[in-house]
């Protein structure tokens, strides 16, 4: 399965926003594994702004050491976008 930092590896050099065709052209240049291009060749025909929209449209998780009870937790943090030093205030 392909990576987070394998999409974003064969598409460091291309422009953006770009479409998904754009997208499939550069991977394929940059000489891609196949199992990067089917994720990307499953990607929907809209344009991308960047490298990361590419990977969540992909499907591919950017943090995939993260577990499932771990994601469960900050999901239930209601602080979860607030520095720890923050919190108390």
């Amino acid at each position: 399965m392909a990576s987070y930092a394998d999409v974003l590896q064969y598409l460091s050099s291309l422009d953006y926003p770009a479409e998904k065709d754009d997208v499939v052209r550069e991977a394929e240049r940059e000489g891609a594994p196949p199992d990067v291009l089917k994720a990307l060749r499953a990607l929907p025909p809209v344009d991308y702004a960047n490298g990361t929209e590419v990977a969540r449209s992909a499907g591919i998780e950017a943090a995939p050491e993260v577990g499932p009870s771990q994601r469960a937790a900050q999901a239930r943090d209601p602080h979860n976008r607030v520095s720890q030093h923050l919190r108390g205030i």
